[in-house]
């Protein structure tokens, strides 16, 4: 197939499909002691956003205060995340994460790491087909990034 046969709307179905595929099997394997995926969620996006309120973390994640209150309960219980008076406003708090909570994630994601890595090694990969996934990742971050 040539690249002027290529059509982008059957690209972006096909990457759909698969990159769904690869994350829920990623997702189900268990982490030991590892965190839930709402937990996972809020530490991660907590951790890319900086100190914010637990308000903003809910809006941004598109769950209710609730919810999200509940899951930063569990992780400030485990002390993943801390609370600070917010510099700009005193009467507000803002949640930051902790270097536990920065090592719970790196666990993670190092065990995540490590299982797709277990994967690539089978021997049912090619050095040509790891050298496509290889360059495959930045476009795909980027392709994450236009969206």
């Amino acid at each position: 197939m040539s690249d002027e046969d290529l059509d982008p709307e059957a690209v972006a179905s096909a990457l759909l499909a698969s990159i769904g595929v690869l994350l829920r099997r990623v997702r189900q394997v268990p982490v030991e002691g590892g965190l839930t995926m709402p937990e996972r969620a809020a530490l991660a996006q907590l951790d890319r956003t900086g100190p914010t309120t637990s308000s903003a973390l809910a809006r941004d994640a598109q769950i209710t205060a609730q919810a999200m209150g509940a899951t930063l309960g569990t992780l400030r219980t485990r002390g993943l995340v801390e609370r600070r008076p917010d510099p700009d406003d005193g009467r507000r708090v803002v949640l930051t994460v902790t270097d536990a909570g920065r090592q719970a994630l790196r666990n993670k994601r190092n065990e995540r790491a490590e299982l797709l890595g277990k994967a690539l090694t089978g021997g049912t990969f090619t050095p040509t087909e790891l050298g496509q996934l290889a360059a495959a990742a930045p476009l795909l971050e980027r392709l994450a990034q236009k969206i």
